[in-house]
């Protein structure tokens, strides 16, 4: 994995999809992607009894995303990322949701850079690995470019060198987390202007985008592009990211070809205790678009549940598609 490349297209953190299951299935389209965890409290790592930060070592390059707004906690789960093998730390300041307001965590923190600074040098201090924010355009009446700028600046100044930018702004309180990312209008400019005033930063794009073509677009004005629900509704687009924005000479993976890579994955998670359907929900929508995917969807929908469901589920949803 080149350096400079890093970032260029990755898919985005999101609460209950990008489990490590589904990170797998993603990297069998792309080789170059860089893959987020979901959200992981820093609660969730110092006091769970379950490990949140295992992964399977086909998923690099690979980031943890971590909530949380105390330094101290944030350095301890930046070192413990670290030692398990993550490629980069990434601090969310961009959720709406209630539950990470009350927990002092998410959007809420851009309203306070200072203390976002502080979180940022003391993980950085601790790690060699990079340490990015992933945040918003502006939050509630604090949506000035001004406020952006001076957001970034804070934040720079306490060294962090990468952005990816939800070009939306949240609202705190009035919008649910889904209307929050479909009802503020996007505003793409912003995030250009905020490369072009800040050329020596890592600038990644986020929010809306749904094609090959538009990434292109974005990667004319900015460092990387970053894509959420569709790469995961409609995986089959991760299979033309290679090619298109890392390697002309790379193959585009067919959806067919990433679920026959697969096949092993899952033979060895199913033999570790897995069901099925925590490894197959996340490949409902790969056939998005072709012949028989209906079905594929159905079938899987129908039958992964099932206790004892076994490899042989995929493979009979997978003889239903053109």
């Amino acid at each position: 994995m080149k350096t400079h490349s890093r970032g260029r297209f990755s898919v985005a953190p999101m609460l209950d999809w990008t489990t490590r299951h589904c990170r797998y299935f993603h990297r069998q389209f792309s080789q170059h992607a860089l893959l987020y965890t979901e959200m992981i409290t820093t609660g969730a790592i110092i006091h769970a009894k379950y490990d949140h930060l295992l992964y399977d070592p086909g998923e690099h390059p690979l980031a943890l995303q971590l909530g949380g707004s105390d330094p101290a906690q944030l350095q301890l789960c930046a070192q413990k990322a670290e030692q398990y093998g993550y490629d980069e730390i990434n601090l969310n300041v961009g959720c709406p949701s209630d539950r990470v307001q009350n927990g002092f965590f998410g959007a809420c923190l851009m309203a306070k850079a200072d203390l976002v600074a502080e979180c940022i040098a003391k993980m950085q201090s601790a790690v060699s690995i990079p340490v990015t924010v992933k945040t918003r355009i502006g939050i509630d009446e604090f949506d000035s470019y001004a406020f952006l700028y001076d957001f970034v600046q804070t934040l720079a100044d306490a060294g962090c060198q990468a952005f990816i930018i939800h070009a939306r702004k949240a609202w705190l309180s009035g919008l649910s987390p889904k209307q929050n990312r479909e009802i503020p209008p996007l505003d793409y400019q912003r995030v250009y202007q905020l490369k072009r005033d800040f050329p020596q930063l890592s600038i990644m794009i986020n929010g809306g985008i749904k094609t090959v073509d538009e990434m292109q677009q974005h990667l004319q004005f900015v460092d990387g592009v970053m894509v959420g629900r569709e790469a995961y509704q409609n995986p089959s687009l991760l299979g033309y990211v290679d090619q298109a924005l890392f390697d002309p000479q790379s193959a585009v993976v067919t959806p067919r070809q990433a679920v026959e890579k697969m096949l092993p994955y899952i033979e060895k998670e199913l033999h570790a205790g897995t069901h099925l359907n925590h490894i197959s929900r996340h490949m409902v929508g790969a056939f998005q678009g072709c012949k028989g995917a209906k079905q594929w969807r159905r079938y899987l929908s129908e039958n992964a549940h099932k206790p004892n469901a076994g490899i042989e589920v995929v493979q009979t949803a997978l003889s239903f598609v053109d």
